[in-house]
């Protein structure tokens, strides 16, 4: 049975993430993750793509993106999987598919969402982190970039940060994520993005 085809369209914003195969690790060094990373931006730049906020974790990743152009995620995505992919297999001389399917993307249609979105995201490593250990310190994901307000060549916060405050965007921004008691916004966002 053939996969159905998915359809993109630009200016629209998307939750992009895939995980290993079997739940498998797809990340085992920090070269790996700084492989990837590399590849995330030399690809987004080429097909359109602005890549808001991410967080990569050693068995899946999460991005928020934008597609600028008409060239659709999915090719973005099938060039950084099959690169990635490529350079997996030879360095850890393994065989076959390293993550689980093709990417999920979900379509971002209300603001609310993608605030709660970005939140999320960038919460993700929080069960890891050692106790004592702030999220901003979590390497591979673009919370610090968020901190501290400024574009980098990978990452652009500024979207999600004019929602916040003029005087102090970044300290409303990491209240907002680091928040521990999420009472409504925990039943609005909560829910499982793999199925």
């Amino acid at each position: 049975m053939s996969t159905p085809p998915r359809f993109f369209q630009q200016g629209f914003y998307y939750h992009v993430y895939n995980r290993g195969n079997r739940k498998q690790n797809i990340f085992l060094q920090a070269n790996d993750y700084e492989r990837f990373l590399t590849r995330i931006e030399e690809y987004s730049k080429k097909f359109g793509i602005t890549l808001l906020c991410y967080c990569l974790m050693k068995n899946h990743f999460h991005f928020l993106v934008r597609q600028d152009t008409n060239v659709p995620i999915s090719v973005f995505m099938l060039r950084l999987a099959t690169s990635y992919a490529k350079y997996f297999n030879i360095k850890y001389e393994e065989v076959g598919s390293l993550f689980q399917d093709r990417f999920k993307a979900k379509v971002i249609e209300a603001d609310d969402y993608l605030l709660h979105l970005s939140r999320y995201i960038h919460r993700n490593p929080f069960e890891i982190l050692t106790p004592g250990v702030g999220l901003d310190e979590f390497r591979w994901s673009s919370y610090s970039d968020y901190l501290k307000g400024i574009r980098s060549t990978l990452v652009d916060p500024s979207y999600i940060l004019n929602y916040f405050s003029k005087t102090n965007k970044e300290k409303d921004y990491k209240s907002f994520v680091e928040y521990e008691k999420m009472n409504k916004e925990e039943a609005f966002f909560n829910f499982n993005p793999w199925g």
